[in-house]
């Protein structure tokens, strides 16, 4: 069974902690053990996990992106988004998660984040929970 949620995403560039919107879909699963696939079918968005304790790291992470792919640099792409596509790219478009007792097996300082490269946009998110 795939589950979907949709979300907005409010600018150019965001990470958004999606972690407690995955952990009610696995409740709801019934799974105790198993493995979650957190899917984005976008070609300029991508989903991470990453430390979601300081708020900083999340802007540290986009600022990296920005050096590692600038926006001022000429592109052949004719939509002027390049720099969107090789971030999702270099971000990945899947997570996969384990399911311990029924709930996400995360580390302790670890979200799920969808990553969002060139919104604003209206955006989906797939989810599989699959029983051991």
């Amino acid at each position: 069974m795939i589950k979907e949620f949709h979300l907005s995403t409010p600018g150019k560039t965001a990470f958004i902690d999606i972690t407690a919107q995955v952990e009610k879909v696995v409740k709801a699963s019934s799974v105790k053990a198993g493995i979650l696939t957190v899917f984005v079918p976008h070609t300029t968005a991508g989903v991470t996990i990453n430390e979601n304790a300081d708020p900083s790291v999340r802007s540290d992470i986009i600022d990296g992106l920005d050096r590692i792919v600038p926006e001022n640099v000429s592109y052949a792409h004719m939509e002027g988004n390049s720099p969107a596509h090789i971030k999702a790219s270099l971000i990945g478009n899947s997570e996969t998660i384990l399911v311990k007792d029924g709930a996400l097996f995360l580390g302790t300082w670890q979200g799920i984040y969808f990553c969002e490269f060139d919104g604003p946009r209206k955006r989906k998110v797939f989810l599989k929970v699959t029983k051991d």
